[in-house]
């Protein structure tokens, strides 16, 4: 029987909805809720995976799909009743019309699920008929739906309309509903790494891949991950082999890896002992060498004042949807608010490390307002001793669309024949001599 189970996947299916259950009514990140609930699963690693593309692909689609259960649901039972019916029916969903896994397949599962938990067992006999339904009709509702649209949350949907106009809002959005390509960074002297299309840079993307660590060339330190946009921020330094760079808030290492292999004396600066762990286990596999320095960038005063300052200060991360559908429906405007006072305090101490005449790069994985060109603007107000550098379209490759107003703003929907790219913001600014 447990092996029937197994085959059926059924473990993977409960333990998507254990993620989904984390994600959505603990508004834990994605990325922590996968690893909580599949360390006590104990799930063979293909079987994992099913469960992950499952809890990822839902929320991708989540708006499509509670649109889609209330159609055929006029009232869902209370949740402290209900178990997890709703992320039985929501994953049940999904893969009946997202991943397409086979009608009978699909519902039988839900029924097994649902027989599995004291609550949602009483709520059965509502969710094979939703499952039925679905099956028969979800795919005619679905074509109806404005898919970008209900994938995203009022909140963000009325920033951004506001921000970009709702053209490309709708872009952006529209780019949050495909699977991400995988960008790699090639190390020096690289001897091997997986076959894909060229990206400016040198960057590497790879359309289809499985598990990044059993990829080639990974175990060898020939590549580490990094998004095409999340490249440039480090490449507005200029020529920084051989000088002193201080890279703040520095983990997981992508940045702090590409300033190394060009040559920069890098002392990465990151307050997460576990983060830092991370890092320095990143740069070992790459073999390369950086200071590593475990401090809040509040606390932090270097030996001497530095010629370059890259911070890539902590945020809503609304420009990485696409690698993490979760973030939509686990925070709100407040959080914005929360990350902007923050940066603002980041961007003061990154400062303070400047040397006369020297460059501070600042950058936020974020397409909000707060978190970018208003952070730039509060901060030059209170600081006339520093200046914006414009970045010019040469410096990014000739993609003059990345420039707005002299920043860097890259978004989503950029690139998006060839599969889009992250949300990033990151203005140059020097300090006077």
């Amino acid at each position: 029987m447990a092996e029937h189970r197994a085959a059926s996947g059924i473990p993977s299916r409960r333990a998507a909805t254990a993620i989904l259950t984390e994600v959505l009514r603990k508004r834990r990140p994605l990325d922590e809720a996968q690893e909580a609930v599949l360390a006590s699963s104990h799930l063979e690693p293909r079987y994992a995976g099913f469960a992950q593309a499952i809890a990822r692909e839902t929320l991708r689609r989540l708006g499509q799909l509670q649109a889609l259960i209330a159609t055929f649901v006029s009232k869902m039972p209370p949740q402290h009743r209900a178990g997890t019916t709703l992320e039985i029916l929501l994953a049940g969903a999904c893969e009946l019309l997202f991943l397409k896994t086979p009608p009978h397949a699909a519902v039988d599962a839900a029924n097994e699920l649902a027989a599995g938990d004291s609550n949602a067992v009483h709520f059965k006999p509502l969710i094979n008929a939703v499952m039925r339904r679905i099956a028969r009709e979800g795919a005619t509702v679905v074509s109806m739906q404005d898919a970008a649209r209900l994938n995203t949350p009022d909140w963000l949907w009325s920033r951004w309309s506001a921000t970009y106009g709702e053209e490309i809002a709708r872009e952006i959005a529209t780019s949050h509903l495909a699977q991400p390509p995988l960008d790699i960074h090639p190390n020096a002297g690289a001897a091997s790494s997986p076959e894909g299309s060229g990206l400016p840079g040198g960057l590497v993307r790879l359309a289809e891949f499985g598990r990044v660590r059993e990829l080639p060339g990974y175990a060898g330190g020939d590549w580490w991950v990094q998004d095409f946009a999340a490249s440039l921020p480090a490449r507005l330094l200029g020529d920084v082999h051989g000088r002193t760079v201080i890279d703040l808030c520095a983990a997981p290492g992508g940045k702090c890896a590409q300033l190394a292999a060009v040559g920069a004396q890098v002392v990465a600066v990151e307050r997460d002992p576990a983060r830092l762990k991370r890092l320095a286990q990143n740069l070992e596999r790459l073999h390369l060498h950086a200071e590593l320095i475990e401090s809040d960038v509040r606390d932090f005063t270097p030996k001497e004042l530095a010629p370059f300052v890259l911070l890539d200060a902590p945020c809503s991360a609304t420009g990485t949807i696409r690698r993490h559908p979760d973030l939509p429906w686990i925070k709100s405007a407040a959080d914005v608010n929360t990350c902007a006072d923050a940066a603002s305090e980041l961007l003061d101490s990154a400062a303070a490390m400047v040397g006369a005449g020297g460059l501070l790069v600042f950058a936020v994985c974020s397409l909000e307002q707060e978190e970018g060109p208003e952070q730039i603007e509060a901060f030059l107000a209170r600081r006339s001793d520093f200046q914006r550098v414009p970045i010019e379209g040469s410096e990014v490759f000739g993609m003059g669309e990345l420039i707005r107003d002299g920043d860097l703003r890259t978004l989503p929907s950029h690139l998006a024949a060839r599969g889009g790219m992250d949300g990033f913001y990151a203005a140059r600014l020097r300090r006077s001599g």
